[in-house]
């Protein structure tokens, strides 16, 4: 038996025996009147010794984080979501029987305190309890406050114990809220209405990404997790909202890393009569005001590096980059057959029918990616690749749109709207043709999104960020299950046989 079994099982006594002691270990009647972070300030005019000369009674819930028990006193400190506040408990104020029950119970159970205020001999504001009742029996030991938990895994499959044990991840999440919320006050100032749009769609779209599939029995019909919010929200400009937004859940039945997981988060916007550079103006401002308010300033560190937020940003073509970033020769990129030798050169396998489009987007993703260190708008991004995207007037082998990369990640993709139905009807058809027969996901042309641009869609420009990555970044986060709460890991096998009784 492992030493964490022990415990678990001595615990489990311990709380059989307090039980049969006529203690109720999960109680549903106390409700705290104060917060920990509230009840500090109330100490700034004691000095050591004093006790509150107002006498005012203050209570607090919250789990038992460390304990000093001596004969007939014990300290304790008392976490809620606010902070800690230290608790005393002597024997003449509670009682013998009181004080002796409460010596049994644990660090990590969650207690309630009623009692009033007091300054220790060396100044630490504390609760003198005249009233301690349990609320919750903690039966497994939390990690050791000194070391916390170590195991990387650990931290994202017990996501619980870290938040308990962990202040840096608490932080994380405080501020996953605080970005998201600035998101939401920023497009609602610029008028921008947020909606939903469905999750469970008959046509996985949007996207290239492989989606999952589930079966609704009452229609008869496969359904999939939506890949992307896209088409659906450009219905909506159809509709006539001019500016529309949504915050949600996307699903991609692909691989994880530290930039990707299963189920993400992602932002979409569009705005009628707007171009993909006034998203750029949009984007740098609404990112960087953010980043000030989060973090005090537009100047971060990420992962060691300094990244300065400062608008403008910096623009530039995909061809510029390859030139200025990977050094490639400016007469290669505009030569198709020099274009595709160098790929092969650098080692990409091209797919069959991979025009110079496709093959461009493979160079500069393995050549300049991950050297956009600063905010960078990558624009110009060739057609072939931007089944969604307008074309640019002046040269239509490339689109009005943008990625923008930070730290060397993409971060968004924006771009001025297709909003031709003949011109969609015949790049979805290519995109199908390219993609081929899918052994699980066969294609599906959306007639009905051509349908709607049918009736004629406003000019616009749309963009998708993930939000994900964005907390990333302001947080100083190395990897995507860091800033979400629960992401996906493989099973844990052995849990089931912890957990459970062993049967007669």
């Amino acid at each position: 038996m492992s030493e964490e079994s022990q415990i678990l099982a001595q615990r489990k006594e311990k709380a059989e025996s307090l039980a049969a002691l006529g203690v109720n270990l999960y109680i549903n009647s106390f409700k705290p009147a104060n917060s920990a972070k509230e009840l500090l300030p109330k100490g700034e005019g004691l000095g050591p010794q004093d006790a509150d000369p107002e006498g005012a009674v203050y209570s607090v819930a919250g789990r038992i984080m460390a304990m000093r028990k001596f004969g007939k006193a014990a300290f304790c400190t008392v976490a809620d979501t606010s902070g800690q506040i230290q608790i005393y408990v002597k024997l003449d104020v509670l009682g013998e029987g009181i004080f002796e029950t409460f010596k049994k119970w644990d660090i990590g159970d969650i207690v309630g305190v009623e009692g009033t205020l007091f300054k220790t001999k060396v100044g630490e504001l504390s609760i003198q309890a005249a009233k301690i009742v349990m609320i919750s029996k903690s039966l497994r030991p939390l990690p050791d406050k000194w070391h916390g938990l170590t195991d990387v895994e650990t931290r994202y499959r017990q996501r619980y114990v870290d938040l308990i044990v962990t202040p840096e991840t608490r932080e994380t999440f405080r501020k996953r809220v605080e970005i998201i919320r600035l998101v939401r006050e920023y497009l609602n100032d610029q008028n921008f209405m947020e909606v939903e749009t469905p999750m469970m769609q008959p046509i996985p779209g949007g996207a290239t990404a492989k989606p999952f599939m589930t079966h609704h029995n009452a229609l008869n019909m496969d359904l999939y997790l939506r890949i992307a919010p896209e088409l659906y929200l450009k219905r909506l400009l159809v509709g006539g909202f001019e500016r529309v937004f949504e915050i949600n859940r996307n699903f991609r039945n692909e691989g994880l890393s530290t930039r990707h997981n299963p189920e993400f988060t992602m932002l979409e916007f569009y705005q009628a009569y707007a171009t993909y550079t006034d998203l750029i103006t949009l984007t740098e401002k609404m990112i960087s005001s953010i980043c000030e308010k989060v973090n005090g300033t537009m100047k971060i560190t990420y992962q060691g590096t300094e990244v300065d937020l400062t608008p403008p940003w910096k623009v530039l073509t995909m061809d510029q980059a390859l030139v200025e970033v990977a050094g490639i020769d400016p007469a290669a990129l505009v030569d198709d057959a020099k274009v595709m030798a160098l790929a092969k050169e650098k080692g990409i396998k091209l797919e069959e029918k991979a025009g110079p489009g496709k093959v461009k987007t493979e160079l500069f993703e393995l050549l300049v990616e991950e050297k956009l260190i600063n905010p960078t708008f990558i624009t110009s991004y060739p057609t072939e690749v931007s089944p969604l995207a307008r074309r640019n007037d002046q040269d239509p082998t490339v689109t009005d749109r943008f990625e923008l990369f930070i730290t060397g990640r993409e971060l968004a993709n924006g771009f001025s709207e297709l909003n031709d139905p003949m011109d969609q009807l015949g790049r979805f058809e290519k995109q199908i043709a390219e993609r081929g027969d899918d052994d699980e996901i066969h294609p599906e042309l959306d007639a009905d999104y051509i349908r709607a641009l049918e009736y004629g869609m406003p000019s616009a420009a749309g963009e998708g960020i993930g939000i994900d990555r964005l907390v990333m970044l302001l947080t100083d986060a190395p990897s995507i299950r860091d800033v979400i709460l629960f992401p996906h890991l493989k099973p844990e096998t052995k849990l089931q046989q912890e957990v459970l009784p062993e049967k007669p």
